[in-house]
């Protein structure tokens, strides 16, 4: 059941990423969003989540997981039922910020319930099924999302939620044990609004610099160095607050810090080359929905795969072994976008997108473990929630920084072609591929001129990003080769994982 509950949190973002190019086209296919509106949608969705994470531990902690996970899940379909019937660009957004609000009170309470029910010995195999099943919800999301767009509105995507959530909230009900934390934490509600205020700052500065294709605009710069400062605040209260959301000590211990960046870092650079990929197989490619999803079936199918046994591949060669190589597998595969072109054999595709999975199920079960053991066993929900805040921090910086790349790179490509365009058409035309497309479709054969360019300005700034994640990937294999502990001798196993807790106390 917790499964379930976990499926349906992984599974709307998975099944989002295909319908982005449906969402993107005009009425009355879609809303006509633009790229900027659609990473919005997106991290609408992951800095609520992100910024609420802390505060629903502790709320877990307090009054009962179960009640939390309920409630949660409870939100989080209404929040789907409203998404799907959204009219505009701003009321997805919006929809999705409350959808948001319902996840981020799920995620955190599966993982503390699963390390209350098992003991610590059986964590690490608990803890890789788990990660197994986000890869479960990755291939499930894009094919169910592909073929709904095949048949449905856009729309169905959302509203698929729905009757999976009646069916979770009356099993678990049924089914899940309660527990709580016997000594929990205070609320920070100052802690939360300043981290949530301070996350969208600079993720609305970064995607405006893209927008704008200009990060030198004088409102592009404020905004950012005002989510910075926020930030900064938020860091300074916390480490004198008695009660903090984000207990910065914790980040004393080499080991949590090191493993925390990976999570950031793996998910900058993946949640980035997910947003791109789907309009190379979708615009460029001209494959459909559900061939798209179908097409990411090989990044689910490894992690499914490799994540329950990647805890075997730990205990062989240890934790810093294990995710260092993972980081230096990811990094090949984004540097294998890189190369790739509008007619590259699709099997080239296939092929990278398995081993990003692979690479992916060797940093998740990893550092998941060496973070939910290095807390004692009743803090578990704010280990969650930090696990999990740093992973959507890391999305939602990636999909803003690299998506503003993208945008940058793409406009700064097409801007010379857009000439013989009406003055009014042509800042809409630059501002993406499918707006591009869109303009041209408009324009009849006249239009037809625009496709080439378009594909090529597409595809080159495709390869600036994809190198922009490569180096994002190898600074986290550079901090996990320095920072995670290497393989404990056989006797010491225990003593170490001691070692971990009490380093974080």
């Amino acid at each position: 059941m917790l499964m379930l509950s976990l499926l349906i949190v992984v599974l709307d973002n998975s099944i989002l990423n295909v319908a982005i190019k449906t969402i993107s086209t005009p009425a009355p296919t879609g809303l006509g969003a633009t790229q900027s509106e659609i990473e919005w949608a997106i991290n609408a969705y992951t800095l609520v989540f992100a910024g609420l994470l802390f505060t629903a531990g502790l709320v877990g902690d307090r009054i009962g997981r179960k009640k939390v996970l309920l409630g949660g899940i409870a939100v989080f379909g209404i929040g789907s039922a409203l998404a799907a019937e959204s009219g505009t660009p701003n009321q997805l957004i919006a929809y999705r910020a409350v959808m948001a609000l319902g996840a981020a009170f799920v995620m955190p309470a599966t993982l503390a319930v699963l390390m209350n029910v098992f003991e610590r010995e059986e964590q690490p195999k608990a803890i890789g099924i788990w990660a197994g099943g986000v890869g479960l919800a990755i291939a499930i999301g894009p094919i169910t999302g592909g073929a709904l767009l095949d048949h449905f509105w856009w729309g169905s995507v959302f509203l698929i939620n729905v009757p999976i959530v009646i069916l979770a909230l009356v099993l678990m009900t049924w089914l899940v044990p309660d527990s709580r934390d016997p000594s929990p934490g205070r609320l920070d509600p100052v802690g939360v609004v300043l981290s949530v205020v301070g996350l969208v700052l600079l993720v609305y500065g970064i995607i405006k610099g893209g927008e704008l294709a200009d990060f030198t605009d004088a409102k592009v710069l404020a905004t950012i160095a005002a989510g910075v400062a926020v930030l900064a605040a938020f860091v300074i209260f916390e480490k004198r607050s008695d009660h903090p959301s984000l207990d910065v000590s914790y980040f004393r211990n080499k080991v949590f810090s090191a493993a925390m960046s990976a999570i950031a870092l793996v998910f900058f650079a993946l949640m980035g080359v997910t947003f791109f990929s789907v309009f190379y197989t979708q615009s460029v490619r001209g494959y459909t929905p559900l061939q798209s999803g179908l097409l990411m079936l090989p990044l689910a199918v490894a992690q499914l795969i490799f994540a329950p046994r990647a805890r075997l591949v730990v205990d062989r060669f240890g934790n810093k072994a294990t995710t260092t190589a993972g980081l230096v597998v990811i990094a090949a595969t984004l540097g294998a976008f890189a190369t790739f072109e509008a007619d590259t054999p699709i099997w080239l595709l296939e092929v990278v997108f398995f081993l990003m999975g692979a690479g992916m199920a060797h940093i998740m079960t990893p550092t998941s473990v060496v973070i939910m053991q290095a807390l004692p066993r009743e803090k578990a929900g704010s280990a969650s929630a930090l696990s999990n805040t740093f992973r959507q921090v890391g999305g939602a910086l990636g999909i803003a920084v690299l998506g503003s790349v993208l945008a940058t790179s793409y406009r700064n490509g097409i801007e010379d072609k857009l000439g013989l365009l009406p003055a009014g058409l042509r800042k809409t035309a630059g501002e993406s591929i499918e707006a591009t497309l869109g303009v041209a479709g408009k324009l009849g054969p006249r239009g037809k001129a625009l496709v080439d360019p378009a594909n090529d300005a597409f595809l080159h700034a495709m390869h600036v990003t994809a190198l922009c994640g490569v180096g994002v990937a190898l600074i986290g294999a550079v901090v996990t080769a320095l920072f995670l502990p290497g393989r404990p001798p056989a006797g010491r196993k225990d003593e170490k994982e001691t070692e971990l807790v009490a380093a974080a106390d």
